[in-house]
């Protein structure tokens, strides 16, 4: 196999939860343009159906399943509808996170409710999203990529809740890889500063003052990344070119 091929998800069928907007959907879009039938899943069904619709529209095939991630019976019910529509799941992206509307963003000041809610939506729909992959996976093998965040590594005083969770799930990342080998392997992509609609209502920023934030925070490579930037990454991960690599994390941070 030419180093070329190995990098083509030709004949793959792959889930990425989170996929209707930002990130996964430019993941989503990365795994079809390199030949993967794409499951796409997230709770608002338009945004899905759009980012179904728009991976037809580049030739590929595409299912929009409308999913909570953090309720078990869900993601079950995803896999089944991905597996019956697509074919054998190989590739499942766990892309779905964020910070729940109105939560506290510091340790010392969040409610006992809202740090279950950043850690149901960004560590347990992780694990119950690998969980479920794997079962789908355990006769025909596969990859299982977590998506993580920069704010993994190092204090975030303005963002603890949800550091500590992308935080755990690099060393979930790298306990799965270890239960789950040799058949499944188990990997994370970290993102750096991503512009997305979620970006900029967490930042409290508009896309006008983007040029100004990129000079202000410094990126060695000078400039903010992008979704596309984030599903080249998902796509090396989950395609035969890292076959030999399993529980690590990968940076995608423009050298931040």
């Amino acid at each position: 196999m030419s180093v070329l091929e190995q990098f083509s998800l030709k004949g793959q069928v792959a889930v990425v939860t989170g996929a209707g907007k930002g990130i996964g959907r430019g993941i989503a879009r990365s795994l079809a343009e390199a030949g993967a039938a794409v499951a796409v899943a997230a709770r608002n069904p338009e945004e899905i159906e759009d980012a179904a619709h728009e991976i037809e529209q580049l030739g590929g095939r595409a299912v929009a399943v409308q999913t909570d991630v953090t309720e078990m019976d869900q993601l079950e019910r995803l896999a089944n509808r991905a597996t019956d529509e697509l074919g054998t799941i190989g590739i499942w992206v766990n892309n779905a996170g964020g910070i729940p509307d109105a939560t506290a963003r510091y340790l010392t000041r969040i409610s006992p409710d809202e740090w279950d809610a950043q850690l149901d939506l960004n560590l347990k729909a992780v694990w119950a999203g690998s969980i479920v992959a794997a079962r789908f996976m355990k006769e025909s093998g596969g990859s299982i990529v977590n998506i993580s965040s920069r704010t993994a590594h190092g204090p975030h005083s303005k963002n603890g809740p949800y550091a500590a969770a992308k935080a755990a799930v690099n060393s979930l990342t790298q306990t799965l890889s270890i239960e789950l080998a040799p058949t499944i392997r188990v990997n994370a992509v970290a993102p750096g500063p991503i512009p997305t609609q979620n970006f900029l209502e967490c930042t409290n920023v508009d896309s006008s003052q983007i040029p100004a934030m990129e000079k202000a925070i410094g990126i060695p490579l000078q400039r903010f990344g992008a979704p596309a930037d984030i599903g080249a990454a998902v796509v090396f991960m989950a395609s035969p070119a890292s076959s030999w690599i399993t529980g690590q994390c990968l940076y995608v941070t423009g050298g931040m």
